[in-house]
């Protein structure tokens, strides 16, 4: 069957899906992003799932393809082939090792969402962590979005050491989608480890950007969101 499992075939079951409704409706959210040809996500999830086993010379070609749709197809695809059961060790190694070398048609905040946690995270769990602050000192803010996404893999078996140093690097970051996902994870951490992560918080949330601070202090009961908040006295509404 994998002959069948190629970008093409891939590519042409999206454009049978594709509709210009969905294509304005994505303008919401990708502003200035005209790469969509308008496939709701739901399906292209679905397709990924049936494509699982794609070889990755396929995946890549698919990374490589113009169309929104296409790359978010080939990230799903890599999430779900590095979480499988029975993912081999050299089938990972492949995925990680893609996700990194192609990491220019990684582009964009879902896509990293997408496969950074399974396929670099969870690589990483027995192995050193140093790709990641590699990741977090990049220019490319989709690599530091990358650093930080990953570790909720770590995030998932306890582990907080890494968040909390990647998020310290990245701290003054001035990409809001490196922002965001630095406080998401840090939300994370502190379902993990509240008082690591409120002696974070009390050390540095007069200095985090405002998106950071609020996606971090989400959860917490209102007292203490207003409390932290108060140390950013012109902290204004949320823009997403």
């Amino acid at each position: 069957m994998s002959e069948q499992l190629t970008a093409s075939a891939f590519l042409a079951r999206l454009h049978a899906q594709a509709t210009e409704a969905q294509r304005v409706a994505y303008r919401r959210y990708f502003p200035g992003d005209e790469s969509f040809i308008g496939v709701r996500m739901g399906a292209v999830f679905a397709v990924a799932k049936e494509f699982n086993a794609m070889p990755i010379p396929e995946i890549e070609a698919l990374l490589d393809s113009p169309i929104h749709e296409a790359r978010a197809g080939a990230c799903s695809v890599m999430g779900k082939a590095a979480s499988h059961p029975r993912v081999t060790l050299e089938r990972h190694e492949a995925l990680y090792k893609l996700y990194l070398r192609r990491h220019d048609r990684i582009n964009d905040w879902d896509l990293v969402d997408l496969a950074a946690f399974h396929v670099v995270g969870t690589w990483l769990l027995t192995r050193p962590r140093d790709p990641l602050y590699a990741l977090a000192r990049s220019a490319s803010w989709p690599e530091r979005r990358s650093a930080i996404v990953a570790t909720a893999a770590f995030l998932k078996l306890g582990e907080i050491e890494d968040t909390l140093r990647l998020s310290r690097m990245l701290i003054d970051d001035e990409h809001p989608l490196v922002q965001k996902a630095v406080g998401w994870m840090l939300r994370v951490a502190a379902d993990v480890d509240r008082s690591a992560a409120r002696a974070f918080l009390d050390e540095l949330a007069p200095v985090m950007p405002r998106p950071m601070l609020r996606a971090a202090i989400e959860k917490f009961e209102p007292d203490e969101r207003k409390a932290y908040r108060a140390r950013k006295p012109d902290d204004d509404a949320d823009r997403r």
